[in-house]
């Protein structure tokens, strides 16, 4: 998760997860102008592979969360790949909907990177083991 968590440019600086429903999270990232950002929240639904529910808000500088959204993403078959739906509310303002919705979109494009990359580590780490001999190491 820390290698593609966050909007393009920010780096995960701490994770700590439990996802089971009513554990919590807590993630810190940091801007690329060096700003950190925490955010926590408590899983209220893990249906694997289907659904995650959990809730979400952004720290104030002594750790007390703020406004409180929830956050739903399903999974869903299509074809040969996965559809994924986010989907969360209710913001405070329009203004920190549309924030949300760009960050979301920048860490969702990190994500699907990310997976591209693993698909093909995957594939070229099973042409090496095809390709090697018995009694042979590669």
């Amino acid at each position: 998760m820390a290698r593609w968590w966050g909007p393009q440019g920010f780096t995960t600086l701490y994770s700590k997860m439990d996802v089971r429903p009513g554990s919590a999270f807590r993630v810190c990232m940091q801007s690329p102008k060096g700003a950190e950002h925490w955010k926590q929240g408590v899983y209220r639904e893990v249906v694997e592979p289907e659904r995650l529910v959990f809730t979400f808000a952004w720290e104030d500088s002594e750790a007390k969360p703020g406004h409180v959204t929830v956050v739903t993403v399903t999974f869903a078959d299509y074809g040969d790949k996965t559809k994924l739906t986010l989907h969360q509310a209710v913001f405070e303002t329009v203004t920190a909907r549309n924030g949300h919705q760009r960050r979301w979109t920048s860490t969702l494009q990190r994500f699907a990177e990310y997976l591209t990359e693993a698909d093909t580590d995957r594939a070229t780490h099973r042409r090496s083991n095809d390709d090697a001999q018995p009694g042979r190491f590669s």
